[in-house]
């Protein structure tokens, strides 16, 4: 998001002054002039004395009345200026969660990555099917989160994420900001990509007519609100270079409100993920399994729901987002759910993959009973599926221990035509 520092970063602004201590002195000396201005005056008229340093550091009508001063006599960079100093020479703890960051960042990374490797290299290697169109985009959007990750660590972090604002060089704020932006617009793009990726594996799902027109519905709206937002994002100020620009208020420009960018898109993204969640829910009811087998398939798609409880969460970091006055320490929350977010979804859209891999290789542990019959494996009463045929010579006993769940859910009373032998959950 853009990067809006007002003056009122002087908030809880002090000053030491101690004229028999040679570091406040040098502080002093280190002041912008328009900071003299305001802090003589205020220091005279508070019931602080000259030499009070605890007094001065402490006392909150002083600081709101050089916060007022300040506002009016001095920019933003010399706002700063004063606020690193002032905190500084008062004590004030070097506050720093980059490193947090940077580790969280990148073990979800190396995670996401590794089941999604895993899921492609599984398919191509142990099976005979053709990778669809979840895959593709399940692929498209691990390597599009690759250059956030690395943003992560050598772009934001480096620039200054998880730290006060007042304690960087005025060069790691714009670099900041600059990759910012960029993280932003990959972020809109994750999303919709994600959500494509898990639309896509309902295609392969459920062979219904009426709901593969509910799902390709659903996945046309979703393209359009990514490239909506996607779009508004790149373009949100102009030019372009004011997003990164704006925090020192010396360049010309304007921006949007970037509280309801980032607002608009959380909403819509939340209210789509609970819509999403009724597609294969409202498909259970005519599918013929045992009651044990439905709570397993609901659980499933319910791993599903947490990635929604995280955008909940980064939602509310989004409060008055675009009003922060410390920008680099706020914006830690809002950049950390955002990359649980993409790494947790991308986790959880190869989970049906991963459980299929591990009933591949652990079949006495995790496969499950079923009956054969003219090549058909049946569920319930009546569901039937169609083998899938594994390179691997050895491993049709493997599959008749439990490898069912490899095909589409076939609903009660559809023809045995119906079902596809090309399904990876």
């Amino acid at each position: 998001m853009r990067i809006t520092i007002t003056i009122l970063t002087l908030s809880l602004l002090s000053f030491p002054f101690s004229i028999a201590q040679g570091a406040l002195a040098g502080a002093i000396d280190r002041l912008p002039a328009c900071a003299l201005i305001c802090l003589l005056p205020a220091v005279s008229e508070s019931p602080c004395t000259i030499t009070d340093q605890a007094c001065i550091c402490t006392n909150q009508k002083l600081q709101r009345d050089v916060e007022v001063c300040v506002l009016q006599a001095c920019s933003k960079k010399e706002a700063l200026t004063t606020k690193n100093i002032t905190t500084t020479s008062c004590g004030a703890p070097f506050r720093d969660r980059s490193a947090i960051y940077c580790t969280m960042s990148t073990t979800l990374a190396v995670l996401s990555a590794a089941l999604v490797l895993l899921r492609l290299g599984y398919k191509m290697a142990m099976t005979s099917m053709e990778l669809g169109l979840d895959d593709c985009f399940v692929f498209i959007t691990l390597v599009s989160a690759a250059p956030s990750a690395a943003i992560n660590v050598l772009g934001l972090a480096a620039n200054g994420l998880g730290k006060d604002v007042w304690t960087l060089r005025f060069d790691q704020i714009t670099n900041f900001s600059r990759y910012f932006y960029v993280v932003e617009v990959l972020y809109f793009a994750h999303i919709t990509l994600l959500k494509l990726a898990l639309l896509f594996f309902y295609l392969r799902v459920f062979p219904g007519q009426p709901v593969r027109r509910v799902i390709w519905a659903t996945a046309a709206f979703n393209g359009l609100f990514g490239a909506v937002f996607v779009t508004v994002a790149v373009f949100q100020c102009r030019p372009i270079s004011h997003y990164w620009n704006e925090w020192h208020g010396e360049t010309p420009g304007t921006c949007i409100n970037i509280n309801a960018l980032g607002w608009s898109n959380a909403a819509i993204s939340i209210a789509l993920d609970f819509w999403m969640l009724t597609i294969p829910i409202s498909q259970l009811v005519d599918l013929q399994l045992a009651w044990r087998k439905k709570v397993g398939v609901v659980l499933m798609f319910c791993v599903g729901t947490f990635v929604t409880v995280v955008s909940i969460i980064r939602l509310h970091s989004l409060v008055d987002f675009a009003k922060s006055t410390n920008p680099t320490w706020d914006y830690w929350a809002v950049s950390n759910w955002s990359t649980v977010e993409i790494n947790v979804g991308i986790m959880c859209v190869c989970m049906p993959s991963l459980r299929i891999i591990l009933v591949r290789f652990f079949p006495k542990v995790l496969g499950t009973k079923r009956s054969t019959s003219g090549g058909y494996a049946v569920y319930g009463s009546g569901s039937r599926i169609e083998r899938v045929k594994f390179r691997d010579s050895n491993a049709s006993s493997l599959h008749d221990e439990g490898m069912e769940d490899d095909v589409e859910m076939i609903p009660r009373g559809a023809p045995v035509g119906e079902a596809r032998s090309d399904v990876v959950m």
